[in-house]
This record gives structure tokens, C-alpha cells and sequence, in this order.
């Protein structure tokens, strides 16, 4: 079950300023996976709950998402897509394999796009951390934008690693399992509603995931605004 999402006001205030400055401009999304091999049994319901979240937000404003993975002795990403089809086909093209975690790598990359251009959100899955923690966290801390991390399993060694890096970042951790796939697609297409549509587009929807984040979200006190 996907639990304890901690959603702090920084992200409001990031994501809302974010929409204040460019309402008309293209929100961006970065979409990060461990494609390595103990991922494979769940890769194929990545790739669905990643283009229902996409197709679903589309009909609330614009989205650009990109892919971002790491795999064997490769960390890659995709160019920016505003076509669920198209980034779902390329998901489905990229087999896992054997490989300890990049996450650092990611990191960096999402840093370096950041600088090009803003950068809403990062979502990140995975069911592992294999690198040095405090290496990691640095870079967390200098990123300049929220990251939401879901862990797949329930490894306490990596609950806390995930933890402290979305905490860095102002942030929410979520914990998930094969048999909670619906609940972790409802909560990414709830975040990436959120990166869009500020809190209306939350408000209008009737899931369980999207009426969790908006309580935290009132929860804020007043910042950040309430589209």
C-alpha cells in the first residue's frame, strides 16, 4: 500500500510560483526508473501507470514528461515527449538488466535540466539503494526542486534512504507493492494533476490518493495560493 506521503508546504509554494510565473507554459515532469533486473516482474505496470497519468492530465492542461532509467553500467533519458503513446512505446522498448542503483546520476541530470529550464516535479520508482547516502542527500539538497520517491518492496534499508532524499528535496516518500499498482497510479496521476492544475485540479478529482494530497495541501496554512 502506498502510505505515509508527506507532502510539505515547499512544494505548494515551489510548484504554485511555478504556475504564477508561466500559467501558459508547459508544465515538466520528470519520469525516473531502476530498470535494473529486480525490477522486470513490475516493469510492464510502470509503463501502463505511466501513460494513464499522462493521458489523464492531458485533459487538465500541458504536460511534458521525460524518462529518465538506469540499467547494467548505463544511466539514459529520453527527450521531452507531450505524447503518452510515443513515451510509452519507448518505455516498452527497454529491457531490464543487472545493475546496481544510479539514483546519484539521476539526480544530476534532473539538476542539469533544472538549470535549462524549470522543472516541476521528479518522480522516481525503485526498490532499491545500493550508494553512498551522503553523496546522495548533497545532491538532493542542491536539486531546487521537489521529489516525490516510491519504493516498491518494504526494505527498511531503503525506506530510509528514500525517506531522507525526498526530505532534502521538500519532497514526499510513498511505499507500494505488486498488489497496491492501482493506489500508486492514482497517487502519480494525483502529482502530476497537482504539477498542472494547482489544487482546483485536485479538487475535482474523486480518488483517494488526490484527496490525501490536498488535505496536506490545506494542511499548508495558506502558502502557495489555491488555484
Amino acid at each position: 500500500m502506498v502510505n505515509s506521503v508527506q507532502i510539505r508546504s515547499e512544494i505548494a509554494a515551489f510548484l504554485e510560483s511555478k504556475r504564477a510565473s508561466a500559467s501558459c507554459a508547459t508544465a515538466r515532469l520528470v519520469f525516473a526508473l531502476d530498470a535494473t533486473a529486480s525490477r522486470e516482474p513490475t516493469w510492464d505496470i510502470a509503463c501502463d501507470l505511466q501513460s494513464q497519468m499522462f493521458s489523464e492530465v492531458a485533459a487538465i492542461g500541458n504536460l511534458s514528461i521525460q524518462l529518465a532509467y538506469y540499467r547494467g553500467i548505463e544511466c539514459r533519458a529520453s527527450g521531452w515527449m507531450g505524447n503518452a503513446h510515443q513515451l510509452a512505446r519507448l518505455m516498452r522498448g527497454i529491457r531490464c538488466e543487472a545493475g546496481k542503483t544510479q539514483i546519484d546520476k539521476v539526480l544530476r541530470h534532473v539538476a542539469r535540466e533544472h538549470e535549462r529550464a524549470p522543472v516541476a516535479a521528479l518522480v522516481f520508482v525503485g526498490d532499491a539503494f545500493e550508494e553512498s547516502r551522503d553523496e546522495v542527500v548533497t545532491d538532493a539538497h542542491e536539486l531546487g526542486l521537489p521529489a516525490f520517491l516510491f519504493q516498491e518492496g518494504s526494505l527498511p534499508a531503503v525506506e530510509g534512504a528514500f525517506r531522507e532524499i525526498a526530505r532534502a528535496t521538500g519532497g514526499a516518500y510513498g511505499r507500494f507493492d505488486n498488489g497496491a499498482a492501482k493506489q500508486l497510479g492514482e497517487l502519480l496521476r494525483a502529482v502530476a494533476a497537482f504539477a498542472v492544475g494547482g489544487r482546483k485540479a485536485l479538487a475535482s478529482r474523486k480518488d483517494e490518493a488526490s484527496a490525501r494530497l490536498l488535505e496536506q495541501l490545506k494542511s499548508a496554512g495558506g502558502q502557495g495560493g489555491s488555484r
